[in-house]
């Protein structure tokens, strides 16, 4: 007698990509992986060596994240946005992503009447994946005005049943950069949390970089991590801060959970969110990343331009690649993305991966060193019009 099967976990996005390396790596450049959003240039020197003296090493970490590290945190928000909290009201997360995988649950633990997730349509996928983990619906807001989930999408039901509203500016994959307050608004009028994602608020191009804890913490949790600020994706460091009854109801939920920021890892990112020079420093590299993979990318017909904020390119699918995909029973996305892999061995990252409504796009994160992106970009201007004709037929893989 066959088992009754319960959650199936679907494939991981970036799975479905490995035959697409394949491909690149046996390009002339070799593979120049612009899918992942991992940082590829270095930490700050110092940030590592604190790694190896903080004499952290035998005991427990503190699972809301030591003094230093939730002062060195909320000194951070004062210094760069202007926000006045109290360490009291920070703590340590092991990276974000964990944290947006596991909020809908744990709300939902405090909440069990409620079971709806709501957030952007087009999004980092964790949000949806994280409703579907604490056995919740996800809807999907479409972008308003500014490219903020449009509020007026939500019914009345759905706001009731609300556990969580996510938000993220700059967004992931677009790029577009929004006024956070109406959310905040908009949560604290429903009784709704309002979680606002702000990995990528150091790289905006336009406009200072912005926190929705300036319009105040009441009912709202701000998301921050090292791992893209500064490329300290592998020691998975990050903290939330915000509304002083959310955060120790998580701090308390997470503490029993056994969730902790290694020892050693705390006392590196006191070390990093003290310094911003190196931010400068990164800022500067993504920006002149963008600007000449966007100037590249027009050369040979696609229309790719500077985003608000972020380091990816949000990259319409052309003509010809919508084409090609309808004839042969694919999504555009994946011709392009192999045409791009044959000619010159960059590596994207179809728009499904990121909801339906980017099934018409790719994404391009400007990760690599500038070496390495140069020859990738070189040799896809020599391919000119024929990357058009690179793929030479049908792909299972793809489907």
């Amino acid at each position: 007698m066959t088992a009754p099967v319960g959650f199936t976990p679907p494939p991981y996005p970036y799975e479905r990509l490995r035959w697409l390396a394949d491909v690149a790596a046996a390009s002339p450049g070799g593979l120049v992986d612009l899918s992942v959003g991992t940082p590829g240039d270095p930490p700050p020197p110092e940030v590592v060596e604190a790694l190896s003296r903080s004499g952290a090493e035998r005991g427990y970490p503190s699972s809301v994240g030591s003094p230093a590290y939730r002062r060195a945190a909320a000194d951070y928000l004062g210094r760069r946005f202007g926000v006045g909290i109290e360490p009291e009201h920070v703590a340590a997360c092991v990276g974000t992503k964990e944290l947006v995988a596991s909020t809908a649950w744990y709300l939902r633990l405090r909440r069990p009447e409620r079971d709806t997730v709501l957030g952007p349509a087009l999004a980092y996928p964790t949000y949806a994946m994280g409703a579907t983990l604490a056995g919740c619906r996800y809807v999907g807001l479409p972008p308003g005005p500014g490219g903020a989930p449009e509020l007026a999408a939500v019914s009345d039901d759905d706001a009731r049943r609300a556990v969580v509203l996510w938000a993220n500016s700059p967004a992931n994959p677009s790029g577009a950069v929004f006024d956070l307050e109406p959310l905040a608004a908009w949560g604290r009028s429903h009784g709704v949390p309002v979680c606002s994602d702000e990995c990528y608020a150091e790289f905006t191009w336009k406009g200072a970089p912005a926190s929705m804890l300036q319009h105040g913490a009441q009912g709202v949790l701000a998301l921050h991590s090292l791992s893209k600020r500064s490329n300290l994706a592998g020691v998975r460091a990050g903290f939330y801060a915000g509304d002083p009854e959310l955060t120790a109801y998580l701090a308390s939920v997470r503490t029993h959970a056994g969730l902790m920021v290694p020892g050693p890892v705390q006392g590196a990112a006191v070390a990093a969110l003290a310094d911003d020079a190196h931010v400068e420093l990164q800022r500067r590299r993504y920006l002149g990343r963008l600007e000449h993979t966007a100037a590249a990318f027009q050369a040979v017909g696609l229309d790719a331009t500077v985003p608000d904020g972020g380091f990816y390119l949000w990259v319409p699918v052309p003509v010809w690649a919508d084409a090609q995909g309808g004839a042969e029973g694919r999504h555009g996305a994946w011709v392009l993305a192999e045409a791009m892999a044959r000619c010159a061995g960059i590596l994207v990252s179809p728009g499904e991966f990121y909801g339906p409504p980017g099934a018409g796009f790719v994404r391009v994160a400007v990760v690599v060193p500038d070496e390495r992106l140069d020859r990738a970009l070189e040799l896809l201007v020599q391919a000119g019009d024929g990357l058009a004709g690179a793929v030479p037929g049908r792909r299972e893989a793809a489907r």
